[in-house]
């Protein structure tokens, strides 16, 4: 891919990168109507730009076999993330993607320590996982609600008040231990506004095929706003690293939010820039003697190669 490309991609997200160091505060620093410009009419062709590189560079990270990407997806109820794997990850090949959710844990679960589910479903190398929400609910949904620490079983000495400040650390070493061995941590949180999740919350009321998508619980945690926003922006700030920064997509409109997101993915894997393994000089005669055996078992009057008959000059591709 030309070296313009992935700077264009670059320059697109960079408003989105929370600098590492820096202190976010979520409602002054970023806007969750943001769209750079763009008008939704384009949106469909930049997307589907979007889904075709994403595909032509999983298949080069599959077949390279030597970097996994984790792909971890924030967001407030409503904020689109289901929507977003599903448009995003439409052209790519389901055996290399792997994705998961994380529900409230089970009793298994918590007699481990909080980051044991979350390593059970990394990916392997060649792979992409992705975490529809992540082990960041236990800075988010456990700091807002202090009820599910006191479930994690954990010694008394370890519930201090130092506990988020100690739990940031120990994310933020063990995704650096991840990038040290070659498994690249992508993090996406998808900035809605109060009132766009308010007008989401009707839709899933107003529209019959909508109504299994609404839950009364996502409306009493709405009571918590401010909270969630409190315990979003501290996240933002301590956990935003050099080796896994944090992107913070506007989600208010969800073709851009779709479109950031793609960027976003789509410049981990050109920065890595797998490549297809080089079959070496023994093995590419042996592929020479079978291509001669093959093309001698050609019926009369078939080309005996029909693919490389279909790429000389003003042949059409056979299907």
């Amino acid at each position: 891919m030309p070296d313009e490309r992935a700077e264009r991609i670059a320059d697109f997200i960079e408003p989105l990168r929370v600098e590492p160091g820096s202190e976010v505060i979520l409602g002054r620093d970023f806007d969750p109507r943001y769209k750079a410009g763009l008008k939704k009419r384009d949106g469909g062709e930049l997307l589907r730009s979007g889904v075709s590189l994403l595909a032509e560079y999983q298949e080069r990270l599959a077949a390279q076999d030597t970097y996994g990407v984790l792909l971890c997806l924030q967001a407030i109820d409503a904020g689109g993330k289901d929507g977003t794997i599903r448009h995003v990850m439409s052209g790519v090949n389901p055996q290399g993607v792997r994705v998961s959710s994380f529900k409230v844990p089970s009793a298994e679960e918590l007699d481990h320590d909080y980051l044991w589910r979350y390593s059970r479903r990394l990916p392997a190398r060649g792979e992409i996982a992705i975490f529809n929400r992540s082990h960041y609910e236990e800075v988010l949904v456990v700091r807002v609600h202090p009820d599910n620490l006191v479930r994690q079983k954990l010694p008394h000495d370890a519930c201090g008040p130092d506990v988020w400040d100690r739990r940031y650390r120990e994310i933020n070493r063990w995704e650096h231990y991840l990038t040290d061995n070659g498994f690249k941590v992508v993090k996406i949180f998808l900035n809605l506004s109060e009132e766009e999740q308010r007008a989401r919350f009707l839709k899933r009321i107003d529209r019959p095929e909508k109504n299994w998508k609404f839950s009364a619980a996502d409306v009493r945690e709405r009571a918590r706003w401010d909270d969630y926003q409190d315990a979003f922006s501290a996240m933002l700030s301590a956990t935003s690293t050099k080796w896994a920064p944090w992107y913070v997509v506007p989600a208010d409109r969800k073709w851009f939010a779709r479109i950031c997101s793609a960027a976003v993915l789509a410049h981990t894997l050109m920065d890595i820039d797998p490549q297809y393994p080089d079959v070496g000089e023994e093995a590419r005669k042996a592929l020479l003697v079978t291509r001669r055996e093959l093309e001698g078992e050609a019926p009369a009057g078939t080309a005996a190669d029909p693919y490389a008959d279909s790429r000389r000059p003003g042949r059409k591709k056979r299907g």
